[in-house]
Order: C-alpha cells, then structure tokens, then sequence
C-alpha cells in the first residue's frame, strides 16, 4: 500500500526527473535531425562522423562520470545540512572540470589522425572521420564544464536550468548544421564546425548559471582544493568513470568488429543505436533525479526514504520502457527512414532495432540502478559488473561468434543484448544484498 510518504516522495521525484526527461528527449530529437541532415549526404558522411562516435562517448562519459561523482556528494551534503562541504565540493567540480577538460584537449587532437586506422575505416573516409573529430574537441574544457557543472547544479534541486541550456545547445546545433552543410556546402565538416560553436556557447553558458547558484562561491577558500572533499567526491567518480571507460572502450573495440562488415553495415549499425536512444532516454532522464533523492537520504540517514526512492524509480522507468519498448519494435522502420534514404541501410537498420526493442524495459532498469549505486556512493559494485558484462560477455561472445562461426551484425546485437541482460540482474542481485546486509 502507498503512504503518504511515499506519496510525497512521488511528487518529488516527479518534479526533479521530468525537466531531465524533457530535456533528454528534445535533445535526442534535434540529434535526429541532426544525423539526419548529415545522412542525407550518404553512407559515407555518415560512416565519417561514426567513426569517432564512440571515441566521443568514451571522453564525454568520463567527465560525466566525475560529475556523477560530485552529485552524489552534493546531494548528500545537501541531505546532512553541511554548507562548508557542499560550497567547497562545488568549487572543486569547477576547477575539476577545467583541468579535466584541458587534458582531454590534449589527448583528443593528438589521437584524432589514428582513429580512422585503428577503426578499420575505408581509406576514403580517414581524412573526413580525422578533420571532423579534431574541430569537434576544440572547444573541449567548455564541453567538460557543460556536463559536469549540470550535474552539480541538479545536485542542488535544480534541474530546469541545465534543461534550458542543453536545449538551446542543441537548437543551435541544428540552425548552424543547415548553414555549414547546406548552406556553405561543407558537409560532415559543417557538422563538426556547428557542433564545436554549438557546445562552446552552452559551456559559456553553463559557467554563468553555476556562478548564479544559491549553492556556489567562488571565493579563493572553496576553490582550493580540500582534500577531504575532493578525496570522497573521487571515490564514488572514478569507479563510475572506470565503469563508463570499459564501457567505451568495450564499445571501440565492438565498434571496429562492425566497421570491418562495410560502409553500409556499419552506417546501419550507427543509425540503429542513434534510433534507439530516443526509446530509452527515460532511463538517463530518471538516472540523475534517483541519485540525487537517494543521495540526500544517505545524508539524513533515513533508510526508509532510501529504498523508497529506489522502489518509485524502479517501478515507473520499467513501466515507461515497456511502453517504448513497444512503439520502437513497431516504428522501428520509420525511425530508421528519418535518418537516410539508402535501403540497404533501412532494411539491415529495422531489424536491429526489433531485435533490441523487447529488451528496453531491463535496459532502462540497468540504467536507474546505476543511478541508485551513485546515490548510495557504492559506485564500485556497477563497475566490476560492467567488466563482467561487458568484456565478459559482449566482447568474448561478438568476438567468438563473428571471427570462428561467421557471425554478422544481427549476431553482434544478440551478443550486446545478453550483455545488457545480464548487467541488469546482477546489479539488481547487488541491491538485493546491500539492503538485506543493512549497509
């Protein structure tokens, strides 16, 4: 039966997750017109900026995952009442986030000639797939603040904000897509030019509403570093950024095995997982709000409230993602068709994403736990459960199945299928335990 408890936290949760769900899913929407004014130039424009799609996801997540670090801390400060601790762990998320971004800076040029090769791209693509990704990191320390500085400032209760600005972000992205592609006929390199203006504005952006936040002060005492602070805040970011590191790097390996089935095949491939997202956004939208209400009871020491949120979260994202779940296995067709023309890549593109519909409600399971561990600080449990899956299970599997059994695409998607399954019930066999141990 519901209390009334349980009523409030409802509401709550409610308030806090649907601007991040909004947000998240406008913004899947415009990057659906955005790899669709792209894919309209070809397969091979697409397979172009494809390349480095994955090298993107694997530094974008490890800033993310520092920021999801500073969230929990946030929230639990927030849930003790610590001001000191939460004005302190906000000045170390910036300063963090700068540091952060200009070694990516560094890492993202220099590696940027190598990707095409190591990617196993057609040799007419590796000029484009380079010059593309290197303009694309040019504006990386404001990109790094972008993302983590979001997830601070919804630490603090406040998620329409980095709503507004990641909306605007990708609103521009798209009118500045038409005149670099279309307009001035640069094609992918447009795409690359529109997204380095677009998400160097909206970390410019971001610096300006964290510097107006209740919660921050940017005084000289909470921007040099404390130990303490930046010590614990690290703890529950870096596991979660090795966990998002694996990945990614699971995810680059995987992505050669399919670049290396053809331009088509790999466009197909890039196009499904783009499609995809759109039908399992709820999860990360939730992911963010779940961390933050379960980090705050950590702070006040109230279990009850704990397991509370986590039941509430758990049990509206499954009910969502069997909706989507749904809709994606019936439009799988029309969402492929949004974003090229080429049959082939349709056809090979629709079954994929059939394939991977019926298995939407556990991913977005998948994603709230992981939101629940970075509330609970317990950030370690879901990375070694991320080297299981994903090196044990998706890579071996796709690797065994494709090189010794003649395996394509469509067996590769089973073996990212099983991975994603299995990381699911053991997270939930992880939390199963943790509330039963009373720790």
């Amino acid at each position: 039966m519901r209390t009334r408890s349980d009523s409030n936290l409802l509401r709550v949760f409610i308030t806090l997750a649907l601007p991040t769900v909004f947000e998240q899913l406008l913004s899947t929407l415009l990057q659906y017109v955005d790899t669709a004014m792209v894919g309209h130039l070809g397969a091979e424009a697409t397979a172009s900026i494809s390349l480095s799609a994955t090298y993107s996801w694997f530094f974008g997540s490890i800033t993310g995952a520092i920021g999801m670090g500073f969230l929990s801390y946030v929230a639990r400060a927030i849930g003790e009442k610590n001001e000191y601790n939460i004005k302190h762990a906000m000045g170390m998320a910036l300063v963090s986030a700068t540091v952060l971004g200009a070694v990516l800076t560094v890492i993202t040029e220099a590696i940027a000639p190598f990707i095409p090769v190591w990617m196993g791209a057609d040799r007419a693509i590796w000029r484009t797939g380079t010059l593309y990704y290197q303009i694309v990191n040019i504006p990386m320390v404001l990109r790094s603040c972008l993302f983590m500085l979001a997830s601070v400032i919804r630490a603090t209760g406040d998620s329409k904000t980095p709503m507004k600005i990641n909306l605007s972000v990708n609103i521009m992205n798209i009118g500045l897509n038409y005149l670099f592609i279309y307009v001035l006929s640069y094609g992918a390199i447009g795409a690359g030019i529109a997204t380095a203006i677009s998400y160097g504005i909206g970390g410019m952006l971001i610096l300006i509403a964290f510097a107006k936040n209740p919660y921050v002060t940017l005084t000289k005492e909470y921007l040099r570093p404390e130990k303490r602070v930046l010590t614990e805040a690290l703890a529950i970011g870096i596991p979660a950024m090795m966990a998002r590191m694996i990945s990614c790097l699971g995810h680059i390996v995987a992505t050669s095995f399919v670049s290396a089935m053809g331009t088509v095949v790999f466009a197909a491939h890039s196009i499904a997982i783009t499609g995809e997202q759109l039908f399992y956004i709820p999860g990360y939208g939730m992911q963010a709000a779940t961390s933050t209400l379960v980090g705050n009871a950590v702070g006040e020491k109230d279990e009850a409230k704990k397991w509370a949120v986590s039941r509430i979260s758990l049990s509206i994202i499954i009910g969502v993602m069997l909706v989507s779940g749904t809709l994606l296995f019936v439009f799988a067709g029309p969402v492929m068709s949004l974003f090229t023309h080429d049959p082939g890549v349709i056809e090979i593109g629709t079954v994929l994403l059939r394939i991977v519909a019926f298995t939407e409600p556990l991913y977005g399971a998948y994603i709230v736990m992981e939101g629940i561990y970075i509330g609970l600080g317990r950030t370690k449990v879901p990375m070694f459960i991320e080297l299981i899956g994903h090196w044990g299970i998706r890579i071996v599997s796709a690797y065994i199945v494709i090189n010794y059994y003649g395996g394509g695409i469509r067996e590769y998607w089973y073996c990212m299928i099983a991975d994603n399954i299995s990381k699911a019930l053991l997270l939930a066999a992880g939390l199963i335990i943790i509330r039963r141990s009373g720790k």
